[in-house]
Parts: structure tokens; C-alpha cells; sequence
């Protein structure tokens, strides 16, 4: 009777029975999830990211993992190891100034020149400090900062983070390279740290950078490795490739350590690019095998030698590389010898492309630069040098640089008699260099070859940069006097079928090639 009752109950309610049967489903599947053992869900990202990219069968790169034992990752144990041997640096440092009054502007005339003539002021001599920062490389009290922290120093101080205070002697600097070496003494026992390998560096690398932003002392930020081999041009660096960091560093984080994720040094910040004076995550940081050649200079000798070789050099672009019949734009162009030079002696020739250095392949121009300095006075280095389609190695006994040296171009003097004469090549307006021509243009007696008087706007020479007033020295390799020799050189390079041609060309006395598209002309 009772089981009938049932039954008669689920027919009149079987759309509730149904509804309920499923929340029940639900709720005990629930249940059962709560029940099973599982991970957190910090573990089960973790799994996900460590793994998710694994392929025992492909080649491909494991994915970062950004989370350790189910925490976010951390630089903590880091910065604690490294910081003790981060250091302040403080140079005092005397400055002349003239203090003068502004001028009224609505000063009548008659008083305007009594007082300019009393407005020169007295001058004041004025302290002025600079900040910056260091670390520690030796137990015996070596540090390294920049040299634009401490140049023109009266007293150096540094400062440890333990609040220790020391007086620091200058061993040596080398403002080539912007890099200094200190040197204190302590009764205790110092923190260091140590150098790293900056060529192990990959472009997305995690680096730290620690140092006293505006006297804010231990001061820690972290970033990526945003470019390598970084060449700022000028010449106020030209033995620095820079590495490009993008971990904040600002006034004051000048001569502090770039930290890889080992703990070892990889750089030292050195500059930043700001339209505003901070920071805007473009930072620069001299690479930890530059500073390592040069502190063992400064440490033996305190102060720097470099190798020289006497040439004014160019890196091939695509263009010469064309002309030339060259596959890649590989090497340094030579376009100028110093008379009497290392690389004269050797029988360097004006169109050689220097392409290795005791067999090492040589990337450009920066590259060229940087191999010789580091090269020893005195000693011979083996150069390839690719000459008329040809190879060849001279041997070359290194000479010293030093800094008044600059390769200079001097070819002897003009023919006398040559004709003026004209013609049109390339573009361009072409006259031979005479004498008249010499005086008209203002060249140098010792200029030979033919000058460019007029420069079409829509040609490819003109979109190379020459302009009139230049001088045509080579045309394909070859010396040339006359715009009738200029003419017949661009000739037979398009009846052998080449699109550029390679000019050697005298601007305001200084030697440089240029390869000009002759099939735009």
C-alpha cells in the first residue's frame, strides 16, 4: 500500500523528481571533487607552465617558470649576497664660476655698456660633489666605478652599506672606456663580488642593477637585457659596446654593478637616454670583460695602453659589399693610411677590406677598433684583407696608440699642367682639379682627382650624401684625375654588369668610400 502511494506520487511530480535527482547528481559530484586529494591552484599553474611546453620529441625551449615552490619568483637571496659589496661613492670637487647680473632689458643704450664693463663679476671658487656609485672587487679594497664620478676629484669617499666610511685613493682611470679603480683600506674583512661573462648574455635575460639613485643607497631594480653590442657612436666611447638594459636606473646609479641571476657581475651602469633626465627604461651598462681589461691595466700599471694601426676605416654596407663582389658585408674598408704608420709599413693599401685578425672575423668598422686596442704594442698580429677580388694576410707589428694620433690622407701633389676639363657621370657634375679650381673651392694644395661641381637631387649619389665641393680620389679601386677617367670607370663597371660602384671620396680633407647605384643614373 505504502510502495503504491510512492509510485502514484513520482507519476502526479516526476518533472520535480527529475530536477531534484539532478541537483543531487550535482551536489554529491561536488562532494566528491572536495574529497579526492588535489593540488592548490598555485600548484596547478605551476605544473601547467613548467610543462606545458615540454616535447621529448621536438626541439623546442622549455617556457620560463615564473613560479618557485608555489610562490612568486623572488630576487631576495640575490640582493642579499651581492648588496654588502655595493658601495657610495662621493667626490668632492672645486668649481670657478663668474657670478654676473642679467642685463635690464629696458636699460636705456648710454648705460648699456658701463655695465657690461661692470657686470664682469668676481670670479667664486665653489664645492661641488658628485654622487655616484661602486662595488667591491677585492678583499684588499679594489673598487670600480665610472670616471665621470670621481674626474677632476679633490677627495674621494666611499660608503658601505654596514655605514663604514673610508677615504679612497685613485689607482687609475681611462675616460676611453669611462671606467675608474679605487682603493681603500680596511682593518675587517670586505664583502666583494665577482665578474660574470657578459658573452654568455642572451637579448630577454633577467639582470638586477643595484646602486645609490639620487643618494637613495642600495637601491635594487630589475629588468631584461634589451640589446647587446649596442654602439652609441661618437668617438667619446669607442672600445664600448654597450649592453641595453631596461631595470630603472637613474642619477647616481653611475658605476654600480649589473648583476646577471648568478650573482656575478655582467656590467656596470654607466648612462641612460631621457628625454627627461630619469629614467625611462634605457639604460647603458659597460659589458664585464671590457671592465676586467681595463682594471687589470689600471691595477698593474695605472693607466691604459692600447694597440694602433694607423688606418681611417669604414664597415662595408651592403652597397660596397655589392660593388666589391663581396656575398655578405662583412670586415672594415680602409679608406686612408697615416704615412709611416704600423699598417703603411705592412703594405696596407687605400680599397682594402680588412675581414679577420689572427683568423677571427672581423663583424665592422666598431669591431675593427676594439680588436686592434686590445691588441699589445710591440707584438705582430696577422690581418686578411681582401684586395682585387683577392685574399691576402699582412703581418703587422702593433704600434701604441696614443691619443693625438688621428689617420690623416695625404696623396702627394697635383700634376702640374693638368687640363680642365668637364664631364657628367653618376649624376654628378664632374671638373679635374686645377690649380684655379684649388683656389675657387678652397682645397688643399696636396688634393688630387676630380671634383664634384653639381649634384643631381634625384640621384642615387645624392641620396648617398655627396655633395659639390667633394672630391673624387677612386672609381672602382682605381685613381682617377680627369672626369673623362670617371666616365670611362663607370662604364666598364656596367658593361660588366654591376649595379654599384664604389668611390673613395675627400670631404673637408677626410677619406670615406661610397658605393652609388649606377643603374639610377
Amino acid at each position: 500500500m505504502q510502495t503504491e502511494k510512492i509510485v502514484n506520487f513520482i507519476k502526479r511530480n516526476s518533472r520535480a523528481v527529475a530536477v531534484g535527482t539532478a541537483a543531487a547528481v550535482i551536489l554529491v559530484s561536488f562532494g566528491a571533487f572536495a574529497l579526492l586529494p588535489h593540488s592548490s591552484p598555485q600548484q596547478a599553474q605551476t605544473e601547467q607552465v613548467r610543462y606545458a611546453s615540454a616535447d621529448p620529441v621536438g626541439d623546442k625551449t622549455p617556457a620560463p617558470r615564473m613560479l618557485e615552490n608555489g610562490s612568486p619568483f623572488s630576487f631576495a637571496d640575490l640582493v642579499e649576497r651581492v648588496s654588502p659589496a655595493v658601495v657610495s661613492v662621493t667626490a668632492d670637487e672645486t668649481q670657478t664660476v663668474s657670478q654676473q647680473m642679467d642685463m635690464p632689458d629696458n636699460l636705456p643704450d648710454p648705460f648699456k655698456q658701463f655695465f657690461k664693463q661692470f657686470n664682469q663679476g668676481q670670479p667664486q671658487v665653489q664645492k661641488a660633489v658628485s654622487m655616484g656609485s661602486g662595488f667591491i672587487i677585492d678583499k684588499s679594497g679594489l673598487i670600480v666605478t665610472n670616471n665621470h664620478v670621481i674626474a677632476n676629484a679633490k677627495k674621494i669617499k666611499v660608503k658601505l652599506p654596514d655605514g663604514r666610511s673610508f677615504d679612497a685613493k685613485l689607482v687609475g682611470t681611462d675616460p676611453a672606456t669611462d671606467v675608474a679603480l679605487l682603493k681603500i683600506k680596511s682593518d675587517k674583512p670586505l664583502p666583494t663580488v665577482e665578474f660574470g661573462n657578459d658573452r654568455q648574455l642572451r637579448v630577454g635575460d633577467w639582470v638586477i642593477a643595484v646602486g645609490n639613485p639620487f643618494g637613495l643607497s642600495n637601491t635594487v631594480t630589475a629588468g631584461i637585457v634589451s640589446s647587446i653590442g649596442r654602439d652609441l657612436g661618437g668617438n667619446a666611447q669607442p672600445y664600448t659596446d654597450f649592453i641595453q638594459i631596461d631595470a630603472p636606473i637613474n642619477r647616481g646609479n653611475s658605476g654600480g654593478p649589473t648583476f646577471d641571476l648568478s650573482g656575478q657581475v655582467v656590467g656596470m651602469n654607466s648612462m641612460i637616454y631621457s628625454p627627461s633626465g630619469g629614467s625611462v627604461g634605457i639604460g647603458f651598462a659597460i659589458p664585464a670583460s671590457t671592465i676586467r681589461q681595463v682594471v687589470a691595466q689600471l691595477q698593474a700599471h695605472g693607466r691604459v695602453t692600447r694597440g694602433w694601426l694607423g688606418v681611417q676605416i669604414q664597415s662595408v654596407t651592403p652597397d660596397m659589399a655589392a660593388s666589391l663582389g663581396m656575398s655578405q658585408p662583412k670586415g672594415a674598408i680602409v679608406a686612408s693610411i697615416v704615412p709611416g704608420s704600423p699598417a703603411a709599413k705592412a703594405g696596407f693599401e687605400q680599397g682594402d677590406v680588412v675581414t679577420a685578425i689572427n683568423g677571427k672575423q672581423v663583424e665592422d668598422s666598431q669591431d675593427l677598433t676594439r680588436r686592434v686596442a686590445e691588441l699589445t704594442a710591440g707584438k705582430k698580429a696577422g690581418f686578411s684583407v681582401l684586395r682585387d677580388g683577392g685574399s691576402k694576410t699582412l703581418d703587422v707589428t702593433i704600434g701604441q696608440r696614443k691619443e693625438d694620433q688621428v689617420a690623416s690622407n695625404d696623396d702627394g701633389g697635383t700634376p702640374a699642367g693638368t687640363p680642365a676639363a668637364t664631364g657628367q657621370a653618376m649624376g654628378l657634375g664632374l671638373t679635374a682639379v686645377t690649380p684655379d679650381v684649388k683656389r675657387t673651392y678652397n682645397l688643399d694644395d696636396s688634393v688630387q682627382g676630380v671634383l664634384v661641381t653639381k649634384v643631381d637631387p634625384d640621384s642615387d649619389a645624392a641620396d648617398k650624401g655627396l655633395q659639390p665641393g667633394d672630391v673624387l680620389l677612386k672609381v672602382g679601386n682605381k685613381s682617377v684625375r680627369t672626369p673623362q677617367e670617371v666616365e670611362k670607370s663607370v662604364a666598364e663597371a656596367h658593361s660588366a654588369g654591376r649595379k654599384t660602384v664604389l668611390l673613395l671620396v675627400s670631404s673637408d680633407g677626410t677619406s670615406h668610400f661610397v658605393a652609388v647605384d649606377i643603374g639610377k643614373t
